[in-house]
């Protein structure tokens, strides 16, 4: 892959200290944490994925970040939610997010929006950044979100997780190699339904922080070039079992075309 994002100027010098077990990954490098410091990515959702996604990228050195979310924080949410604190309770999660992003890595530009994203704002939220990450607990949200960044052409770093069970995948109408694969090319629409809520089937909290940190690297790989990114394939998790394999998901244009052929 080619970097995503243009490097920053030269670190400050207590940036470089902390991130410098990050530098020497092969792939990244000094100019790849640079990478990482001019990048702007919004996370849309401060919950059980977006937490662990919000702090691994703090963590990692991403120097803009964007959380959306409108929900308020809850006590039953800090069983899998780790952004967030009981001292927390009843406040904004942007603005607890925020608040943990920022005791990881005071350097970090946070923008909180403390909206619900829907069709009428996506792209307004969106506009400007790099990489959007959708870990939205909802399909009406997930195609919205997916609309917005397919006009935008921005990569989505997609993750959803529900009992013991996870998925994980990029979608992008413009990528800078390969062929691009959306939303609709997993769940063309109409068919995707709307899942039970954690409230009704439960969620196992270590697998939140499994694919958080998936989602993370996913980022981190797009804005520096280093690895493959999960475009076209969707991992599937199966925390029980202890046991992960992918799926290829190819352009429902394509894969039209070869039918008609």
């Amino acid at each position: 892959m080619q970097p995503l994002v243009a490097p920053a100027p030269a670190l400050d010098p207590a940036e470089l200290v902390r991130t410098a077990r990050h530098a020497v990954l092969a792939g990244i490098g000094e100019q790849g944490q640079r990478r990482l410091s001019a990048a702007r990515v919004a996370v849309v959702g401060a919950g059980g994925l977006g937490s662990p996604v919000l702090l691994a990228l703090a963590a990692a050195g991403v120097g803009s970040i964007t959380v959306i979310d409108d929900d308020i924080v809850e006590l039953t949410n800090l069983q899998r939610q780790l952004a967030h604190r009981v001292d927390d309770i009843g406040t904004r999660k942007t603005e607890s997010a925020a608040r943990a992003v920022l005791a990881l890595a005071p350097q970090t530009a946070v923008t909180q929006v403390p909206e619900r994203l829907d069709a009428v704002n996506a792209a307004r939220l969106l506009s400007g950044t790099d990489v959007v990450v959708d870990t939205s607990d909802s399909f009406a949200t997930r195609r919205d979100v997916a609309a917005a960044a397919e006009s935008l052409g921005l990569p989505v770093v997609w993750g959803a997780v529900q009992e013991w069970h996870a998925q994980v995948t990029v979608f992008w109408s413009a990528p800078r190699m390969g062929e691009p694969v959306v939303l609709a090319d997993l769940f063309p629409p109409g068919t995707e339904g709307e899942p039970p809520s954690c409230a009704q089937v439960g969620v196992l909290g270590a697998l939140c922080v499994q694919v958080g940190g998936m989602l993370a690297g996913e980022v981190i790989k797009l804005v520096t070039g280093a690895g493959e990114p999960l475009l076209g394939r969707l991992a599937v998790i199966d925390a029980l079992t202890a046991r992960q394999h992918e799926i290829a998901i190819r352009p429902a244009s394509s894969a039209t075309a070869e039918v008609h052929a």
